[in-house]
């Protein structure tokens, strides 16, 4: 049975949809990247409600949620106290959490409030520490051509990343290191009305790369100690969510393990579906079993 809604949060409706077949199981909720984004591109996660119920929301600001022009609501505090509503107005109890890339820093941001009733988490291309993130794609863009790297600092110095050749040249990062299907699937280019721009450049800033929005200092790493439940860090061999430093995060975290998609980048449950929703499966399955 599926189910779709609204939800009264912090300055407006969040929508959701909830994919749930009568399985006893505990749910699985889903927090999507961007910031600003939408749950459009992990909507094939809706597979895993053979097992458990899953639960998709576009959080506020994007995809089919309220989009209030207030720019003080895009602050990680408000969107944890999100996610704290939604849980309330849904009864989720008892849940796992499944984050994608901005959905850990959420993920880990709400873990860290000490919720009760969750039972594991999965951190899915991590991104708990900006400055980390930062550095690794300092590194990355290295590997880009020598042309590509001039572009994107000339127009970083001058101001100019809302221009088409900073935008072009962005491309080029994103076939290496974000998603490495060529072509790029038709079915995410049809979902890019469900971003919101302005909260990403607010929070994050102008590319995946150049960070300069309110998120630039956030840093978890010396609380990851503090999040016990069962773990899974998973990345893709070319993520921007590089391998080490998922490893990092994985190896302050009590209770966790890793996965690494070896023909991916930052999109595995696009790039290798098959193998992505089975990991993920047998993971919520072993925690499940083992309560």
């Amino acid at each position: 049975m599926n189910k779709e809604g609204f939800v009264e949060v912090t300055g407006g409706k969040v929508w959701y949809e909830t994919h749930d077949y009568g399985t006893n199981n505990t749910p699985v909720i889903v927090l999507h990247g961007g910031p600003g984004s939408s749950h459009y591109s992990m909507q094939g996660l809706k597979v895993l409600a053979d097992e458990r119920p899953v639960i998709f929301y576009d959080q506020l600001g994007c995809g089919k949620s309220d989009r209030p022009t207030d720019t003080s609501l895009w602050q990680l505090d408000r969107f944890v106290e999100e996610l704290g509503q939604i849980r309330k107005a849904l009864s989720l109890d008892e849940l796992h959490i499944l984050g994608h890339s901005w959905g850990t820093t959420l993920a880990a941001a709400y873990m860290l409030t000490k919720p009760k009733g969750i039972k594991s988490v999965i951190f899915s291309s991590s991104c708990l520490s900006a400055p980390l993130w930062a550095e690794d794609q300092e590194r990355n863009r290295l590997k880009l051509p020598q042309a590509v790297q001039e572009t994107l600092k000339r127009c970083e110095e001058n101001g100019t990343t809302d221009s088409q050749e900073y935008k072009d040249a962005t491309k080029e990062f994103n076939k290496q290191f974000v998603c490495r299907l060529d072509p790029w699937p038709e079915f995410l280019k049809k979902g890019a009305h469900m971003k919101n721009a302005e909260v990403y450049n607010i929070m994050w800033g102008p590319s995946e790369f150049h960070v300069t929005g309110n998120l630039k200092h956030f840093d978890c790493t010396a609380q990851l100690k503090e999040i016990t439940v069962p773990t899974l860090y998973t990345c893709g061999r070319y993520d921007e969510a590089t391998p080490e430093s998922t490893e990092y995060f994985s190896h302050l975290t009590p209770n966790s393990k890793v996965h690494i998609f070896e023909q991916s980048a930052h999109m595995p449950y696009l790039e290798e579906t098959e193998e992505y929703l089975q990991v993920i499966g047998n993971f919520l399955q072993d925690v499940d079993t083992a309560k």
